[in-house]
Parts: structure tokens; C-alpha cells; sequence
């Protein structure tokens, strides 16, 4: 198994790019896989607001021109080089007319730039002479790479026996574009007759992955069996359900850097605590607490602090967050929100935020540092999800010591176990209905345990969860060892 070589495609890997949790998994992933032996290295647009610190030991290695149809484009080759043998080996394409933008996506020729992306990060292994025995592609800004692959690249000797596996990170975003991209993108009109990238009358770069890749796998096992129904389909679960009775449907839940994200270590939180005793973490939680306090002009308060961090979207349950609002601040609580996202819902907590001046800190950006102070000083983390294909908040959460509620969706389902004071069980507080009595139930009782016997108990339950990527990262050997022996 050591001896596989893997290629990981993504159009955002951190700390260079990240919009989510795509850019947290590229960034973390590739390294857990590194760490146990594999030759992987990563590739990823070189968008034009990429930190200057974090192109310290860049080097140019190349120039190639490729085509798009009728439109030749060229790319520079960039590689940061490894200070560390731990390092994994990172490729950047730069071309500025495509990825020389404010942001990532969300532009009209998306389906352009990132064919373009996914042309480039298959020729371009012949100028640094790596031949992958696996390409990991993620999301449909590199579906097309399948298609590339399957029908162009392995008519070649250099590229006959490369298999291709294709990372669903979340089935809503399909990239659906007008029949007439197949020319831009340099295929013909029969990939849409023929019905292989026709998608409800559009063409879908994701089907495109789906449809070419040598397997498909997704960010946890219950996501998995989901999106095989028409709930979570998308419109894709009848293909997807194919892939699946072939053997070729994998689920693997997403791992988080817990080197990065160690309250015993990290520099971005006020208080230090090692997790070693659930009473030394509920102190030093009460700590940061109170200073966070500080820093949000909320008053100083023991009462259980609930925490939000999240992009805000009908997708994260914010719905029936809503619906709650009044009762969940009638209660001896703070809570305190962070993201950005739907105007209605950044508009609807500034308002609570405003009527509530020592209940409620809406804090409607993101910053990293907050973020970890949030997770730090919080009590209760809450996720209740529409779904949640892995989810990584929860994990970050109960890093740190903070209990999640979530709904029984997805990763959520595969991460958190509900508490059960008989046991004594369970990591966090789960329903499975999304309704708001449901998020209120398991709210009244997480409230109902703080403060007693059963609270440390609890933490130690999630403070002892092993979220890193060690094991998902065996998984995926595993995965690959199957997909490269295939015939």
C-alpha cells in the first residue's frame, strides 16, 4: 500500500484558499495520508488573493499552453517548496485571466476556468514527471477531470493505468450549466444526446465525476446511504444508487488537523487547557469564557453560553433556529452567533442582537481567531442541520469541549451519539425530526445537565473522541489499494 502514489485535485486547499470545508479537508487530508507513507501531492488554482506569506519558498517549474476548444490558454507551473519531510509537495496553476479574481467562484464562465483547471492538473504531471496511480478529484469544479481522463488522457501510454475517484462534499452544488458549455470546454454535443453529462436539461460537471470516475466517495457513511434517496439526491440518487450496487459508492468521514486545533496549544485562544480532567476544562472554558465576555460586551455571566459558527444558510437549520429565538433567550443563557451568509438571517440576529444587548452577540463576519475563542469559551455548540454531509463543526466543538446539539443527519448521525445518563453515554445531544420542538427538547435537556455530575461526564465523552484524520486516512489507503488493482 505504501508504494501508491495519488495526485489530490481541489479548487481550494487551506491555508492557500478556503471558502469551507472542502479547503479544510485538502488541506488536512493529503498530509494524514503523507504521514502514513503514500507519495501525495496536491494541486490548486493559484488565485490572485493568495497571502504573500504563504508563497514563501515558491518556484517557478514550467509553462504549458492547453486548449479549450478553439481558445489556447497557457499556465505557469508553481510548486511551494517542502521545508519539512512531513511537508506534502503543493502545485499551483497560475493563469491570471481565470483565477486572477476577487474570490473563487460564482463567476459566468465558471465552467471554463475550472475545465481549464482540470485540463491543466492532468498535463501538467508531464512536466514534473509524477505518474499517480490514483487522481482524487473534489467537487464538481474538477468533475471534468473524470471525463478528461477516461476519454482523452488514457489513450496515452503516460497516463494508461491512472484510476480516478471523484469526492462528493455536498451534493446541492452541482455545477449546472447550459447545454451549449460542452464546445467551451472542448466536448461534444453527444456527451449531452448521449445522456452521460445531461442533467434535467442542463449539463452538470458534477454528474460528470459521477458518471467518469472509477469510484465516487463522499465525507461520511450515513451521507452515503442518503443521497441514494430522492430526499438528498438531488436528482441524482437513481445514478447514485447505480454506482452504489456496483461496488462503487464509498462514504468516509472527514477527519479535522488536531495538531492545529488543540486547546492545549493553540495560540488564537486565551486560556490553555490540555483536556487531561473534564473539571480543569470546564475552569479553564469558564476562563475564556469571561473573556470573551469582555472582548463581545456581553456582561459577565456564568449561565451556559451557546454557540453558532457557521455559514447562514437554510441548509445549517437556521429555519428552525428561528422559530426558537424567543424562547431560547426567554431562558438563563447566552448565545453567541458568528458567519455570514442569507441576508434574512444576518438581518434577523443583528435585530435580536440589538433587542438583546447582554443575551445575544451576533457577530456578522468570519475571523479565525474568534472562531477558536467561540469554541473555547462556549458550552454548547449548536448544528442542527436540514443535512450535513460530514459537518466539521461539531468535531472542532467537542475538540474543545464543547457539547453539540445536532439533528440525526449525515456526518452529524456518524459523530455525535446522544447522552444517556444510564450508561453513561454519548458525546452530545441529537433529535431526528427538524422541527423546532425537536432542537428545543434536546436544548432544555443539555441545559438541564449543566451544572450537575452529568456535564463532566459528557465532556469527557467528547474530549476523548478521536477526530483526526488517522483513521479515515487508513481508510482511503485501503480505497485506493482496491481502485489501483482493479481491472
Amino acid at each position: 500500500m505504501k508504494n501508491i502514489k495519488v495526485l489530490f485535485v481541489a479548487s481550494e486547499v487551506r491555508p492557500y484558499s478556503k471558502s469551507g470545508g472542502l479547503g479544510d479537508v485538502a488541506g488536512s487530508l493529503p498530509a494524514a495520508l503523507k504521514a502514513q507513507g503514500l507519495d501525495v501531492r496536491v494541486v490548486f488554482p493559484k488565485y490572485g488573493n493568495i497571502p504573500e506569506n504563504h508563497l514563501k519558498g515558491m518556484k517557478y517549474i514550467g509553462f504549458l499552453n492547453t486548449h479549450l476548444s478553439w481558445r489556447e490558454q497557457g499556465a505557469s507551473i508553481y510548486t511551494i517548496v517542502p521545508q519539512d519531510k512531513k511537508d506534502v509537495q503543493v502545485y499551483m496553476i497560475e493563469n491570471d485571466y481565470y483565477f486572477g479574481r476577487d474570490g473563487y467562484y460564482g463567476y459566468g464562465d465558471d465552467y471554463e476556468r475550472f475545465a481549464f483547471f482540470s485540463k491543466v492538473s492532468l498535463e501538467f504531471l508531464t512536466i514534473v514527471d509524477f505518474k499517480p496511480d490514483i487522481i482524487h478529484f473534489n467537487d464538481w469544479q474538477t468533475g471534468l477531470g473524470c471525463t478528461y481522463l477516461r476519454d482523452i488522457y488514457r489513450n496515452f501510454t503516460f497516463y494508461k493505468n491512472m484510476k480516478s475517484l471523484f469526492a462528493i462534499h455536498n451534493l446541492r452544488y452541482q455545477g449546472s450549466f447550459e447545454r451549449e458549455i460542452l464546445w467551451s470546454v472542448g466536448l461534444n454535443d453527444g456527451y449531452f444526446t448521449g445522456g452521460s453529462l445531461e442533467f434535467y436539461g442542463n449539463v452538470s460537471l458534477l454528474k460528470a465525476g459521477v458518471v467518469h470516475s472509477d469510484a465516487v466517495c463522499t465525507v461520511s457513511e450515513t451521507y452515503a446511504q442518503e443521497i441514494q434517496t430522492p430526499s438528498f439526491g438531488y436528482g441524482m440518487d437513481g445514478l447514485l444508487r447505480k454506482r452504489g450496487e456496483e461496488g462503487h459508492l464509498f462514504g468516509i468521514v472527514n477527519g479535522i488537523d488536531t495538531i492545529l486545533n488543540d486547546p492545549a496549544t493553540d495560540p488564537r485562544i486565551f486560556a490553555n487547557y490540555d483536556n487531561k480532567s473534564a473539571e480543569e476544562t470546564i475552569a479553564k472554558k469558564l476562563e475564556n469564557k469571561h473573556k470573551l465576555q469582555e472582548q463581545l460586551g456581553l456582561p459577565q455571566s456564568n449561565a451556559p453560553m451557546l454557540a453558532i459558527i457557521s455559514r447562514l444558510s437554510n441548509q445549517k437549520g437556521l429555519d428552525i433556529i428561528s422559530l426558537s429565538l424567543n424562547e431560547i433567550l426567554s431562558k438563563d443563557i447566552q448565545f453567541v452567533l458568528l458567519g455570514t451568509g442569507e441576508g434574512r438571517y444576518e438581518e434577523l440576529f443583528r435585530n435580536y442582537a440589538n433587542n438583546y444587548p447582554n443575551k445575544l452577540s451576533a457577530q456578522i463576519y468570519f475571523n479565525d481567531e474568534l472562531a477558536q475563542r467561540i469554541y473555547a469559551s462556549s458550552d454548547i455548540f449548536l448544528m442542527p442541520s436540514v443535512y450535513e454531509p460530514c459537518g466539521l463543526g461539531q468535531m472542532f466543538a467537542m475538540r474543545y469541549g464543547t457539547i453539540p446539539i445536532v439533528r440525526k443527519t449525515g456526518g452529524l448521525a456518524d459523530t455525535v451519539q446522544h447522552f444517556s445518563p444510564e450508561t453513561p453515554t454519548g458525546n452530545g445531544f441529537v433529535f431526528e425530526d427538524f422541527v423546532a420542538s425537536g432542537l428545543m427538547w434536546a436544548l432544555n435537556q443539555a441545559i438541564a445537565y449543566y451544572n450537575t455530575p452529568h456535564w463532566s461526564v459528557i465532556i469527557k465523552n467528547a474530549t476523548s473522541c478521536d477526530f483526526s484524520w488517522n483513521k479515515s486516512a487508513a481508510t482511503y489507503i485501503d480505497l485506493y489499494s482496491k481502485l489501483k488493482n482493479e481491472r
